[in-house]
């Protein structure tokens, strides 16, 4: 085992996580130059380009559509853990951070990682292939989990302005975990093969066709650099957020358009694993991922804020606005017609990469 790690450890997809971790220790909460913030920037990139390579040899292990769930779930997880620190680190500031960071995630995965997904793979095929009830199931939950979480609290009148009362936050927590945890179990158990990539004929691929799985052991290395390459992600964005604040500040932006560059910047290692899948002709990892990613920032990010909520002062603004209720139908919409062929080519990527531009382009310029 000793000899294993040490021979890993000469790979940069060891040594850059475990030095991103530390240079974030070293700087975690310090004004710092420009200089190691050039230093963070390329760390942090780093540090995605390691999580997708470690995210892929545990999928190889485990096999789909358990190595989308882990890749999608970790991500979450951390993105989780930072939006609750930035809440109770500066609440006067951050009453509606989860509401724009969970609606950034969903817009950035079903419109970005989706579109560009369809994109590639039609690029490669001309047609896209995946399956239509794996992936209809997902987006159904997704879209429901979304109208729970961001637009009903936008017509309630429990409470004055986009809030939830107590009770309709407890509950909207409780349906939002029980929906993804009913999903992750047709998705692993009972309907596993809907969630499987499939060729051009629509035949089921149940396995990789040209590398050995790795071992047990090199696949817990693996998901242990993993979560250490994430948390240096999650982090490092932090980091640097201060210095994307200023530049957003000097050009005139909303304030708001930080949490889309800090979602940007999150989401990376998902972005190009589903890329690289879609590469590989294999779409629908590529859709589980987008569409797994967008259901687990919700179904866990409002049942962790709604716990943290009992701590924190002043509302929690949690419903949208018109530009952005408008921006969330017409990608529901869109979505809707693009899956239910099971099939897409590359109009269809297109448009969702354009609702993408909307979507940054309004952020920017509301």
């Amino acid at each position: 085992m000793a000899t294993l790690l040490r021979s890993r450890m000469t790979d940069w997809t060891v040594a850059v996580p475990v030095l991103a971790v530390l240079v974030l220790i070293a700087t975690w909460g310090r004004d710092l130059p420009g200089p190691v913030i050039v230093v963070v920037a390329v760390l942090l990139g780093g540090a995605v380009l390691a999580a997708v390579h470690h995210a892929e040899v545990v999928a190889h292990r485990v096999g789909e559509p358990y190595g989308s769930l882990v890749l999608a779930v970790a991500v979450t997880v951390i993105e989780v853990a930072l939006i609750v620190t930035l809440m109770i680190s500066g609440p006067e500031k951050t009453q509606s951070l989860a509401r724009d960071t969970v609606f950034a995630a969903v817009m950035i995965t079903c419109n970005g990682i989706l579109g560009l997904s369809l994109l590639l793979g039609a690029l490669r095929r001309r047609v896209a292939v995946f399956n239509p009830e794996g992936t209809g199931g997902a987006l159904a939950t997704v879209i429901t989990l979304a109208t729970l979480s961001l637009v009903i609290p936008t017509f309630t009148t429990a409470r004055p302005g986009p809030e939830f009362s107590p009770a309709q936050l407890a509950f909207a927590a409780v349906a939002s975990l029980a929906l993804y945890g009913l999903f992750v179990l047709v998705q692993t158990g009972r309907h596993r093969d809907y969630f499987l990539p499939v060729d051009s004929q629509g035949r089921v691929i149940d396995a990789e066709e040209h590398a050995k799985p790795p071992t047990t052991r090199a696949a817990l290395i693996s998901l242990g650099l993993l979560l250490v390459a994430l948390i240096a992600v999650v982090g490092d964005a932090k980091t640097v957020s201060p210095t994307i604040e200023a530049g957003v500040a000097a050009a005139n932006l909303p304030h708001a358009f930080v949490g889309v560059i800090i979602a940007l910047l999150v989401l990376l290692p998902e972005t190009l694993a589903a890329a690289r899948a879609a590469r590989r002709d294999r779409v629908q990892i590529s859709l589980n991922l987008a569409l797994g990613s967008a259901m687990a920032s919700i179904g866990l990010t409002i049942p962790a804020i709604a716990i943290a909520s009992i701590w924190l002062d002043g509302p929690l603004l949690l419903g949208l606005g018109g530009t952005q209720l408008a921006l969330l139908a017409l990608t529901a919409v869109t979505a809707v017609l693009t899956v239910v062929p099971g099939r897409a080519n590359v109009l269809q990527g297109g448009v969702h990469l354009v609702l993408l531009a909307a979507f940054v382009f309004l952020a920017a310029s509301p």
